[in-house]
């Protein structure tokens, strides 16, 4: 049996990031130094040896852009991908677009950060953290890990909140503690997986 290989990478920073803007299911691109990001991850994986038999990403432009420069940077351009709205970033709703200090203007600091940081409160028309959670937690459970534990070696590049899912279960971590947890841009985090789909290893790649 092959390892147990899965390797999670939120996007480079996008040009929305850059703005201070909600972004959600919005499709800006990556910056400058999003690019730059993305690439460098790919040249981290090189550096730890590791190729991949297979891609998931989302339907969103950053996340791909992302997941593409990281295969050129691995020579594995033709890898197998999948692209799903099930990995999308959280939906933000009314505040897609806003500028975040401006959306404290409107609806004051304290309810904003019960939209950003609660577990289950979500913003108007959009998603809360335990939503985007429902969406890819099946996902990851009958579409990604099933070839994990099979020995492919997989590669998912995506976004904060959806990659919170699957490191919410990877990790066992508490609703408390999963908002807890940041996720840098362009850092590619390695997990071993034992046969039960427990962690085995983990190795973040920050730095």
């Amino acid at each position: 049996m092959s390892e147990r290989l899965l390797v999670l990478v939120r996007h480079g920073q996008s040009e929305w990031n850059l703005k201070n803007l909600f972004t959600g299911w919005k499709d800006p691109d990556l910056t400058e130094l999003g690019v730059k990001e993305a690439s460098e991850a790919g040249r981290k994986l090189k550096a730890q040896g590791l190729v991949f038999d297979v891609a998931y990403t989302s339907v969103l432009t950053r996340a791909q852009h992302t997941l593409d420069l990281i295969l050129g940077e691995l020579g594995q351009e033709d890898l197998p991908t999948n692209k799903d709205l099930a990995l999308n970033e959280r939906d933000y709703g009314d505040l897609s677009g806003l500028n975040k200090d401006d959306a404290r203007k409107k609806w004051g600091e304290d309810q904003v950060l019960i939209w950003r940081r609660s577990y289950d409160v979500p913003p108007p028309g959009g998603e809360s953290l335990k939503d985007t959670l429902a969406r890819a937690l099946p996902y990851y459970v009958q579409e990604i890990l099933p070839g994990v534990l099979n020995g492919k070696r997989t590669l998912v590049a995506a976004h904060g909140n959806s990659l919170r899912a699957l490191i919410m279960v990877l990790e066992k971590l508490s609703p408390e503690g999963i908002l807890k947890r940041e996720l840098a841009t362009g850092v590619p985090i390695i997990y071993r997986l034992n046969a039960d789909s427990t962690v085995a290893s983990k190795l973040d790649l920050a730095g």
